[in-house]
């Protein structure tokens, strides 16, 4: 018999972490059972429960790791105009979503689960991506309490845009759902009072 390949911790932890991503994005979060990740791992229970003690704490790792990756795959680049880094931005968050059907999965379950802990690592997220745009869209200024609205408001949508078109409408073409997006955004903004718009508004309707 081969002998079982020996893992570090930071690989044993990922790959518990890989193999729970399977479950929580294909089953309700009261209906999994971890112990079921360490079968799938060919471990012990005892050592599943050594990194994750309680099924709160894994689901808990799995949504911030899954934040962690979103925020790298959607890191902005300061060298291109706002509408080019909005495109930019949304076409890789598209991406990113497509190609992590199950890490987007479970931030979706996650946002629904009502539990403290998880909200509180969604709203991190959300709160990074909020200030990368705020940042962009009204450089050296305080945003409008109104733009800061719009711009919450639309990461919303396109969370929500972002996972049922990866699980359920993969056939639409990744463009046309990027220029929906990036529209809806442009949108929100054009509709704001004078006062409330950012100063690169213009930059996001030039051409």
């Amino acid at each position: 018999m081969a002998s079982r390949t020996r893992l570090s911790p930071e690989q044993r932890r990922a790959q518990l972490l890989q193999l729970g991503a399977q479950l929580f994005a294909t089953q309700p979060y009261e209906d999994v059972h971890i112990e079921r990740v360490a079968e799938m791992a060919s471990v012990s229970r005892g050592l599943l429960y050594h990194y994750f003690p309680t099924k709160r704490a894994f689901f808990a790792a799995l949504l911030a790791q899954a934040a962690d990756q979103l925020a790298e795959a959607t890191t902005p680049k300061p060298d291109v105009s706002p509408r080019e880094q909005l495109l930019a931005g949304v076409e890789n968050y598209l991406r990113h979503c497509a190609a992590n059907r199950l890490g987007v999965s479970t931030i979706h379950r996650g946002a629904a689960s009502g539990d403290p802990e998880i909200e509180s690592i969604l709203e991190r997220s959300t709160r990074q991506h909020e200030e990368r745009i705020l940042t962009v869209l009204a450089p050296g200024a305080e945003p409008h309490p109104l733009l800061v609205l719009a711009v919450r408001g639309w990461l919303l949508h396109l969370r929500t845009v972002g996972h049922e078109w990866a699980t359920t409408a993969a056939d639409v073409p990744l463009d046309d759902v990027r220029d929906m997006c990036a529209g809806a955004l442009v949108g929100a903004l054009v509709a704001l009072p004078a006062a409330a718009q950012p100063s690169e508004l213009g930059s996001l309707l030039a051409d």
